[in-house]
Order: C-alpha cells, then sequence, then structure tokens
C-alpha cells in the first residue's frame, strides 16, 4: 500500500477510535442495575446490528464491524493474517473432532479466518491436507493420527495449538512491521508461560512441554521447560529474570489474573503505534483495540448474567486502549 493510501486510512482510524469505549463508559455499564439494561446502554452507543436478540449475536456483529471497516481502509488484508491465524488452527481442531465423532457440532467453527471451515473440514474429511497451507498440513496429519489412531484429543490439541504459536510467530516475525513482530512475541510468551504454569500445576511430564512450548526471543524455551519441571517457585525464579518479570505477582493471584495481564501488557505495547501514520501500524492496533473492547463488554455481561459483585467484574476488565 503506497503511503498516501496508509495516511487515508489512518486518518480514518483516528476518526473511528473516537468511539471506542473508555473506563467512563464501563463505569456506566458497571452502574447499570441489571444485564438488560447493559445490552441497551450498549445498543445505544451503536453496538450490534438490527435483529441481534442476544449478548453473543450483538458481540459477533461487533467483531464482523472491525473487518468490514478494515476491508474498506485496505485492498489487501493479508497484511493483518497474523492476527487471524488463530482462528484457521481453532477450526482444524474443531473439525478433526467432527469428523472423528461422525457428529455435526453446531456453532464449532468460527468464520473469522484466512481459510474457508469448509474447505478446512473437507480436508480432514477426505484425509488429504495437501490443500491446506503449509503451515498447516504437517500438524494436520499428525494431529489427525493422533487423534484417529489414540483417541488423545488432548495431545492432537497440543499439537496444532503449537503450530498455531509458531504460525502467527513467523508471520509476525516476517512481516517487517514492528507492531505485528511485538505482537506475535508477546503472543507466542505469554502462552509459553501459561502452559508452564498450568503444566507444573497438573503434573505434566517433560515430553508434553517439549511438545507444547513454542520458540520466541524473549524467553529462553529449555530453561523455561526446566523450571516447570522442578516447582513453581522456579518458575517465578526464572521471570524475575526475563522481560516478564511484572507477571510472577498476576500468576500467583490467579491464572486469570495472569491472563488479564497478558492482554493488559500488549494494549501498554501498541498504544504508541497509533501515532505511526505511514505504516499500517495504527490499523494493526485499531483492530487490537476492539478485540480487546469486545473481550471485557463479553466479561461484564457475564458477570452481570450471573449477579457477580460490581468490584469482582472491574477486577477482570481490560485496559482500554483509550
Amino acid at each position: 500500500m503506497a503511503d498516501n493510501q496508509y495516511i487515508y486510512a489512518v486518518a480514518r482510524i483516528r476518526s473511528l477510535e473516537l468511539s471506542l469505549l473508555d473506563k467512563t463508559f464501563f463505569d456506566q455499564l458497571l452502574a447499570c442495575k441489571s444485564f438488560e439494561d447493559c445490552l441497551r446502554l450498549l445498543s445505544d452507543k451503536g453496538w450490534g446490528r438490527n435483529g441481534d436478540l442476544t449478548a453473543e449475536q450483538l458481540l459477533e456483529s461487533e467483531r464482523e464491524k472491525i473487518w468490514d471497516t478494515i476491508k474498506e481502509l485496505v485492498k489487501d488484508t493479508s497484511v493483518f493474517d497474523t492476527f487471524l491465524y488463530g482462528n484457521d488452527f481453532h477450526n482444524l481442531k474443531a473439525a478433526i473432532k467432527q469428523v472423528y465423532m461422525n457428529e455435526e457440532v453446531p456453532g464449532i467453527f468460527i468464520s473469522r479466518g484466512t481459510i474457508a471451515p469448509e474447505s478446512i473440514l473437507k480436508a480432514v474429511m477426505e484425509h488429504d491436507f495437501s490443500t491446506l497451507p503449509k503451515r498447516m498440513s504437517a500438524c494436520a496429519e499428525e494431529a489427525y493420527q493422533v487423534q484417529f489412531h489414540t483417541g488423545d484429543s488432548q495431545l492432537c490439541d497440543v499439537i496444532i495449538d503449537k503450530a498455531a504459536l509458531e504460525s502467527i510467530y513467523q508471520s509476525g516475525k516476517t512481516s517487517g512491521n514492528d507492531l505485528l513482530n511485538e505482537y506475535a512475541e508477546l503472543k507466542v510468551a505469554s502462552a509459553d508461560i501459561n502452559i508452564a504454569i498450568r503444566s507444573y500445576k497438573t503434573g505434566k511430564k517433560r515430553e508434553f512441554l517439549e511438545r507444547a512450548i513454542a520458540d520466541c526471543t524473549s524467553l529462553d524455551r529449555k530453561k523455561l521447560i526446566e523450571a516447570a519441571q522442578s516447582g513453581e517457585e522456579e518458575i517465578y525464579d526464572y521471570l524475575s529474570n526475563t522481560a516478564y518479570s511484572d507477571a510472577v505477582q498476576a500468576i500467583k493471584e490467579s491464572l486469570s489474573s495472569f491472563d488479564r495481564w497478558c492482554d493488559n501488557l500488549i494494549i501498554r505495547h501498541i498504544k504508541p503505534q497509533k501515532y505511526n501514520s505511514f505504516t499500517l501500524s495504527p490499523i494493526a492496533a485499531y483492530i487490537l483495540a476492539r478485540e480487546n473492547e469486545i473481550k471485557s463488554v463479553r466479561i461484564l455481561l457475564s458477570g452481570k448474567l450471573n449477579d457477580l459483585p460490581e468490584e469482582s467484574i472491574r477486577e477482570r476488565l481490560r485496559e482500554m486502549y483509550v
């Protein structure tokens, strides 16, 4: 995309950023007396589309709006595939499970990916993965064999999840864009830390860690695996000497606190890119900002639906981009 096209696209993003949800609006949502009042307030804000009857439909409409906007602004949306590869690999897992069970499961596929879910399902049904991109075909074959010969769904998922992380990482690192590069680094590192902590708590063996943890620059994969085999304190000690030392306190609180810490870290890192007007970075940052606010709205609505105290919901909300 030429520089003048970036300037136009970023100018449009600047105007759209004015409608992003901020802390004040979330305070208003939290003050709503009921789940239904929250939905009405969001609708008044312009969220959802005519015909949306449920919270899930409203959130799905907002995700569709993100990519409708991006398609209007950018001729070649493949520059943002780094954000979509995870959906492709989710659909691969879903397809293998559905074919293995020999039973159609409604709503199991995600529509926003780089490959049509129907194409992935067809490849699995015909056991012909040559039609899939190289980044998927090898892991698809291995995961398929594991699922159908051993019935080990967890190992099937691990194989695909690691391939997803590797694809995201490779895409971000070769993009030539600072934001996508940084996003990929943080995405893989946070996933690796999460895997290490959960593996220790559930007593996973080294073989599992070797299969599950992906390489990234900001973490020493070998040291993280060794720490996860040694104990929780060893994981904390290792992380304390990395760029993720601040994560230790969040992990000690809970894994959900760590998930929030990871999301907040990405938001903090992308904020400076909004002023980089001659690249795709402000557009990529807008995509992440919108996904972040949708996640926070989902958390808030779930809390309201389950009558959680306001403070408990507030603790789970993510930092806003604006």
